[in-house]
């Protein structure tokens, strides 16, 4: 019996339409069949980029269910998403963001065929942070392609954000799904098997201002926030570039940069998550870390 490709479920904000483009080449590449995408834009972006992403999502045959314009709050996008799920229906539904290009070493029916196997009823998956070789938050050529721009693969979200970078890759249509998918409560992926690798090219040129702004409407309230978690986030980020001459430091240790690819599975990639997963715990808002 063939399996049904999971839907796939996103809220996408004001990217660049080559990388909406990449982005959904590269999960039709992986068998995804059905997209159910929804744009939200905060105040700032101009009337022409929205325009510009709604012909691009309609050249690539994706009608978007939904647009919403206003404050980014840090629940927009959790009800946006659980909308979009609602009307997604029963069976799997894939889980990812604009920028994060998801990576299996088996093809996604053998994949979801060993949850259910195994009475899982939701998949795991890693971030692994794509930089450019030079740590610059550089842009990208299109013909390119992304793994020529930002061809390092590290772990910046959590050794330097003191981000959660476990997010659940797919899920089964009545499992709930957290705030960014990080975790489904009562629900743990299969810790012997959280083989995607989730390419996060999030730092691209005008994620510097993005993260600006993200920091400003926090701290003063215009948008929404659960805990101080996002916008920290941000600030260590900026902090660290600004310290580095504007630059991801690419030869810090402690982020594993190495080179690449999503056309193949990082080295050693299994023991790898394992021992990153099983350390990991979240930031305690206390004035310290508490993980080393």
């Amino acid at each position: 019996m063939l399996s049904i490709p999971p839907a796939l479920i996103a809220v996408i904000g004001p990217v660049e339409p080559p990388l909406l483009a990449a982005w959904v080449r590269h999960y039709r590449w992986l068998g995804v069949e059905r997209f159910l995408i929804a744009f939200h834009f905060p105040e700032h972006v101009p009337d022409q980029q929205r325009h510009e992403l709604h012909a691009a999502s309609r050249e690539l045959g994706i009608i978007p269910t939904g647009t919403s314009s206003g404050p980014w709050h840090e629940h927009t996008n959790t009800q946006l998403r659980d909308a979009l799920r609602h009307r997604a229906g029963p069976g799997w539904h894939l889980l990812a963001d604009a920028d994060e290009f998801q990576q299996y070493p088996a093809p996604l029916s053998e994949v979801i065929a060993q949850a259910e196997k195994s009475g899982h009823r939701v998949v795991g998956g890693l971030m692994l942070d794509r930089v450019a070789a030079s740590g610059r938050l550089s842009g990208w050529r299109p013909e390119g392609g992304l793994d020529l721009a930002y061809p390092l693969g590290g772990h910046l979200t959590h050794r330097l954000l003191h981000g959660d970078p476990r997010k659940i890759v797919l899920a089964r249509h009545d499992v709930t799904v957290a705030s960014g998918n990080h975790r489904a409560p009562g629900h743990r992926p299969d810790a012997d098997r959280i083989i995607c690798a989730v390419h996060h090219f999030k730092w691209r040129s005008g994620v510097l201002d993005d993260l600006r702004r993200r920091v400003q409407h926090f701290s003063t309230g215009t948008w929404q926030e659960h805990t101080p978690a996002v916008r920290d986030e941000a600030s260590r980020l900026l902090s660290h570039v600004g310290q580095h001459g504007g630059l991801i430091n690419t030869s810090d240790p402690r982020f594993a940069f190495r080179r690449v690819a999503l056309d193949r599975m990082p080295f050693s990639w299994t023991s790898e998550v394992r021992s990153i997963v099983t350390a990991w715990r979240p930031y305690a808002y206390t004035g310290q870390d508490q993980r080393q």
